[in-house]
């Protein structure tokens, strides 16, 4: 469902930033509307390099610590991204890049980004040829779900004539002496 909206967003994202362009050209005039989306640039710019900062260090500081550094390499490309935004010139493009790059409002975009990127994941674990594997609905039947008890292991009961499993257990059958 994502594919189906990505290229009309693409192509759609100019024409939204360059509408709002002539907007605000017309409102506050073409001098000031060009020295605005500068000084926003100037603006952005130096917060990307100062949040990016402390995105690095926090980053640093978690890897001498000797933990995951997963939460500061998401924020480290949630900054680098908000960047990216603030290098296009627009409103649009700069409005969704200082949201990314804003300490306040980081949270908001990496619990989004987590939804997003946890969901298509799961859609491609669930293509692929150990799809059967996975519960997608996490529910009583799913690995480690409400109901179930120890480790769920797929595989294929192979019998032998030697041993039969009976409950989890091995019994071994032993053969009359004849």
């Amino acid at each position: 469902m994502t594919r189906r909206w990505l290229l009309p967003g693409l192509l759609l994202f100019p024409v939204v930033e360059i509408v709002l362009l002539i907007l605000a050209g017309r409102a506050i005039g073409g001098g000031l509307t060009l020295m605005v989306l500068l000084v926003g640039a100037v603006a952005g710019m130096w917060l990307m390099r100062k949040e990016g900062r402390r995105a690095w260090s926090a980053l640093q500081e978690a890897a001498q610590s000797g933990r995951m550094p997963d939460r500061e390499l998401g924020d480290s490309a949630i900054v680098m991204a908000g960047g990216a935004l603030l290098a296009i010139p627009g409103f649009l493009s700069d409005l969704v890049g200082i949201f990314l790059i804003l300490p306040v409002t980081r949270p908001i975009a990496r619990r989004g980004l987590a939804w997003f990127f946890a969901r298509r994941v799961g859609d491609i674990a669930a293509r692929s040829p150990y799809g059967p594997l996975f519960d997608r609905m996490g529910g009583p039947g799913a690995p480690g779900g409400p109901g179930q008890q120890g480790r769920v292991v797929h595989g294929e009961v192979i019998h032998d004539d030697e041993q039969e499993v009976v409950e989890g257990r091995v019994v071994v059958r032993r053969r009359d002496p004849q």
